[in-house]
């Protein structure tokens, strides 16, 4: 039977794992690294839990997508004396259980001694761990998870391909990060990874960073879906084509051992697995162990949505219900299975893929993930460890993104390819205007129409590369925000009785509730905009996020002043009955529009499918 090693034991010494240790090792002494032993400490006597994140074993996903069949821990350890004790997970776990039967002693020594754990576990077994239990100091050098499986590993060329507009910083951190613990290591990944950066911003000098496992690759500014189009082809077209391409932000911390983990994972993935796409986790980046999302769906509504809750991964019960969470039974998208995604910030895509149903779609931003994977149609892999850290969608509302962007590309992928058809994006529309118009954010509501506007003009228009034009005007146009130093001067200037202590956070959230005659009142009439109508008076604080509609506390108010308390910015709306007017003169003319003209825009993007997702058509829109 054949080994692999599949997972070193993990230990760092970056800011993520300084913040949140318990995701590596849950320990009642310190544990650190010693730099002239090149060896991490586990100092003193004490208990050092390696049932975590990043260090349980998962077996459980380990059998159902490879063909793994035994396992084992190696360690290598000096110092004083020790027992290692293999700890299990299991359905109703809610912390690490000691196998007290599958324990191994170690006496101590001043020499290095190579120990070996065979894992004890069953059909019932989710994840597998370990626990060190010390009489003293004792060195951890080196540690991995050795898996044995049936056959032969499969051949396995790993190209990471990561589109990066002038987040120099962000790039430059990742590549050395890569180089120092992948290209500069002895692991047979070394021979095995290729890392095209797609350069959007054409801002990362390649002289100075290419080498023969890195390649810098110049690019107009053509957004993720041009610049991820780019990066397969170049991995399709390498000296050694690429069998797996791993699509990554470049607003990310990597792990380069969720890299390792992933190739491992290729080489011993069961065939009725070998056309599933790896979706990664993405973890806070502002909180390390809070994971955002590995799989989404697309809602009945018209929204991409995580199909897990958020979870902090230092609680063992959320370790072990990640790895059994099943996406199929999941009741938020019960009967939506058909609609589910794995998001571009870590997704690796088999090549197979790729030559059988094409490239992205022309959208520069959002949409482009979720669309390849509908079509596609794949098994999604997800495990503990195969993550990287990204900023929370959340933190970061840009209305040209979830206005124009995503009203547009919605629209464009539904009638192209046939994109999340239990979606009703045009009533999310609908209800996307109304919202921002209740609210009088009348730029944003203007946003989503010229989104609808540019989807009449039909697949030539997107043909060219228009991207970068519409993006750039649509920030142009949305509601601009100021700092919160220059929105409270505004404000108690423009603003009788402002109380400059309502921009705290503590009352962004808050709502206060309305009686049913007034919910229906505001229903009907648009916060007094149509049929009974008036300019309110006084003013409410809200957050600014497009999402949020805090409905008691705007009604019968004739000003907003908004807050993006991540960005610590913000501005005052004003209600103003004429332009809610002309917004709604404006959409009700776009729907007959649509509704003129729906069937043969579905066909005309229906017949531009073939051709915008070909690589002819990719190289001649990149310049190749």
């Amino acid at each position: 039977m054949s080994s692999i090693r599949f997972a070193n034991v993990l230990l760092e010494t970056n800011q993520r794992s300084l913040e949140c240790p318990s995701m590596y090792c849950r320990a009642n002494r310190p544990v650190f690294y010693r730099q002239e032993e090149q060896a991490w400490s586990l100092y003193g006597s004490g208990i050092f839990d390696f049932s975590t994140y990043f260090n349980a074993l998962p077996v459980y996903k380990l059998k159902k997508y490879t063909r793994a069949k035994a396992f084992r821990l190696h360690l290598e350890l000096l110092g004083a004396s020790c027992s290692i004790a293999q700890t299990i997970g299991h359905v109703h776990s809610v912390r690490p259980e000691p196998l007290r039967d599958n324990v191994v002693k170690v006496s101590e020594s001043e020499q290095w001694q190579n120990v070996d754990l065979d894992i004890s576990c069953d059909d019932k077994t989710v994840v597998s761990g370990f626990v060190i239990t010390t009489d003293g100091q004792v060195l951890l050098r080196s540690g991995y998870y050795e898996v044995e499986y049936d056959g032969e590993p499969t051949r396995v060329e790993l190209a990471i391909a990561t589109t990066t507009f002038k987040k120099e910083e962000y790039v430059k951190s990742n590549i050395e990060l890569i180089k120092q613990s992948i290209f500069e290591s002895d692991e047979p990944i070394a021979d095995h990874l290729q890392l095209l950066v797609i350069d959007n911003g054409r801002t990362l000098d390649s002289n100075s960073l290419n080498d023969k496992h890195v390649t810098i690759c110049p690019n107009d500014n053509v957004g993720g879906s041009g610049g991820f189009a780019r990066g397969m082809i170049e991995a399709l077209e390498q000296s050694v084509p690429a069998t797996h391409v791993l699509l990554m932000d470049d607003d990310v911390a990597v792990s380069p051992e969720s890299i390792k983990r992933t190739y491992a994972l290729l080489q011993i993935v069961r065939s009725d697995y070998a056309d599933a796409f790896i979706s990664g986790a993405m973890l806070n980046y502002d909180v390390p162990d809070e994971q955002n999302e590995d799989v989404g769906f697309m809602t009945r509504d018209g929204h991409f949505s995580p199909i897990k809750e958020p979870m902090r991964l230092t609680q063992f019960e959320n370790i072990v219900n990640n790895e059994l969470f099943d996406s199929s039974r999941a009741l938020s998208a019960e009967d939506l299975e058909d609609q589910m995604y794995a998001g571009w910030w870590f997704c690796c895509i088999p090549a197979s893929q790729i030559r059988k149903h094409g490239m992205p779609l022309p959208l520069f931003v959002r949409t482009d993930d979720a669309e390849y994977a509908l079509r596609c149609q794949p098994e999604f892999i997800t495990m503990n460890g195969l993550c990287v850290w990204h900023v929370a969608f959340h933190t970061k509302y840009n209305a040209a993104v979830e206005r124009y962007q995503t009203t547009r590309n919605t629209l464009v992928a539904q009638c192209t390819t046939g994109f999340a058809p239990k979606s009703d994006f045009l009533a999310n529309i609908h209800d996307e205007i109304r919202l921002e118009l209740k609210k009088f954010g009348y730029a944003n509501a203007e946003l989503c129409l010229d989104a609808l506007e540019d989807f009449f003009k039909g697949p030539e228009f997107l043909s060219k590369p228009v991207g970068e034009r519409c993006f750039m005007r649509a920030n142009h146009a949305k509601e601009q925000l100021v700092p919160l130093g220059e929105l409270e001067r505004e404000a108690v200037k423009t603003i009788p009785g402002f109380d400059a202590s309502l921009l705290n956070p503590q009352f962004l959230g808050t709502d206060i509730p309305r009686s049913r005659m007034q919910r229906i009142e505001d229903y009907v009439t648009d916060n007094h905009q149509r049929y009974i109508k008036d300019s309110g008076k006084g003013y409410a604080v809200i957050p600014a996020e497009g999402w949020v509609y805090p409905a008691g506390m705007i009604r019968d108010k004739n000003v907003l002043v908004v807050v993006d308390y991540y960005s610590q910015t913000g501005t005052i709306r004003v209600k103003d009955v004429k332009r809610y007017e002309r917004i709604q003169k404006r959409y009700h003319r776009d729907m007959a529009f649509y509704r003129k003209n729906i069937n043969r825009l579905r066909n005309e993007y229906r017949a531009a499918a073939v051709k915008w997702t070909s690589i002819p058509f990719w190289k001649h829109y990149l310049n190749m």
